[in-house]
């Protein structure tokens, strides 16, 4: 009977906690939306079974061995791991009260050689990190996977709507103005008291705005790791949510004669110029300004082997299997911080909301620029690809190109929008770089 009672209470159903059975609940969420609704299944099957498989009580997959052993190891470790951090527990205090202490001086007190030294206890006693901590540690703690992720989308994207059109980049600018928008409405919240957002969380969550999901992840690696599973699932959601959530603004802020506004054929781009324009624009970056470096040169890497003809194997690779293999790992790593002490939060709610806001006035800023622009150019933009300038390639500019196909049914804008699209891949890039530099 007792080892009966052993295993029952060693078992997850008896662990579960209400905050994990919600958080397992969203994975299965996410998954329904990936599955049944198409919504960025890419990302969000992993990102949800990543969910789902970090909030298994006591199978720790997503926390470290350290952490680990905090939680679950007997008295008698948890006394040597409490040496080794420089602190005493009480004994009349109870194991709750020593593990609370222990997570406490863990992540705010201790010293870096403590904390390796109670973490080399854990794993001396049998602990290890967890599956999902490892993939988190490799993929998203050393910011190595949004940056292939960004080297694959190079080698798919091409320049050439941007060249034949270089105003669109103005477009594609004006559309990150959500960004910094979002940026001080964060700020503006935290000084109201409605949340508790520092000034590189604000940061973190503006970027959502470019929806740009490999930038969002990449910034809040840096400036605001404990925020990276909302934001994350926040900048997947909404670049899934295009399609519904763009029109009704682009009609709103334009008019029927506005959407059915034709557009003249782009101009042939040669080659050398296509092989040229990468190169350009990561001495750019790198002399003005160095901290967008990393995402735009393996953005413009990317590009130029598509480019250039002589590597197509690299690019094929680039394009498939090794972005195809990224997304996995990427995805399981993000779902690993879907964890439920984090993510089931005020905080949560206020970044989704924040997101959205960032998302819809990215789109109008967009939109109201093709609009300026009308005021001083002979030939006409439809200020329909305006709303493209966020980063969601190339699903924003398919809207763009559906939105105009009602108000003219000969006005094909598809290729037209592909230009600013593109540029706010590099938009939400420099913004990130930006924020980086002045923040990090």
């Amino acid at each position: 009977m007792e080892k009966l009672l052993t295993l029952w209470e060693g078992s997850g159903l008896y662990n579960l906690t209400f905050g994990q059975a919600v958080m397992i609940l969203v994975g299965l969420v996410l998954l329904y939306l990936a599955i049944a609704k198409k919504f960025e299944p890419l990302l969000l099957v992993p990102i949800g079974f990543g969910g789902i498989l970090a909030n298994i009580p006591e199978a720790g997959l997503a926390i470290s061995a350290l952490d680990q052993a905090i939680e679950v190891a007997r008295p008698a470790v948890l006394q040597q791991m409490a040496a080794a951090l420089g602190a005493t527990l009480d004994p009349l205090a109870g194991e709750e009260a020593w593990r609370a202490t222990l997570k406490a001086l863990v992540d705010n007190g201790a010293a870096p050689d403590q904390i390796r030294a109670a973490r080399d206890i854990a794993v001396n006693v049998g602990y290890g990190d967890g599956l999902l901590y490892v993939f988190y540690s490799l993929a998203v703690a050393s910011g190595i996977a949004p940056l292939l992720i960004f080297m694959g989308v190079g080698a798919m994207t091409d320049f050439g709507p941007l060249l034949a059109n270089p105003r669109t980049l103005f477009l594609g600018a004006a559309a990150q103005f959500g960004i910094f928008a979002t940026l001080f409405g964060a700020v503006g919240m935290s000084a109201l008291g409605w949340m508790d957002f520092s000034i590189e969380q604000a940061a973190a969550i503006g970027i959502i705005g470019g929806a740009d999901g490999p930038t969002s992840i990449y910034v809040s690696s840096v400036l605001a790791p404990e925020l990276l599973g909302a934001i994350a699932v926040a900048a997947y959601a909404y670049m899934a949510l295009v399609p519904m959530l763009q029109p009704p603004i682009m009609k709103l802020l334009t008019t029927r004669k506005e959407r059915a506004i034709a557009m003249t054929q782009l101009r042939p781009v040669s080659k050398l110029e296509k092989i040229a324009f990468p190169l350009l624009l990561l001495m750019l970056v790198a002399l003005f300004l160095p901290d967008a470096a990393p995402l735009l040169g393996m953005f413009c890497f990317g590009n130029l082997m598509r480019e250039c003809g002589v590597v197509e194997r690299l690019t094929d690779t680039a394009q498939n299997a090794l972005i195809n293999i990224v997304t996995i790992v990427l995805g399981l790593a993000v779902g690993s911080r879907l964890m439920a002490e984090s993510f089931l939060a005020l905080e949560t709610l206020g970044i989704m909301a924040l997101g959205m806001v960032a998302f819809a006035i990215g789109t109008a800023a967009g939109v109201l620029m093709a609009k300026l622009m009308n005021l001083v150019s002979r030939m006409p933009i439809n200020p329909l690809i305006g709303a493209a300038g966020v980063s969601a390639v190339p699903m924003a500019a398919r809207v763009a190109n559906k939105v105009g196909l009602e108000s003219n049914p000969h006005n094909f804008l598809l290729m037209h929008a592909m230009g600013p699209n593109v540029a706010g891949v590099i938009g939400s890039a420099v913004a990130a770089g930006v924020m980086i530099k002045y923040l990090g």
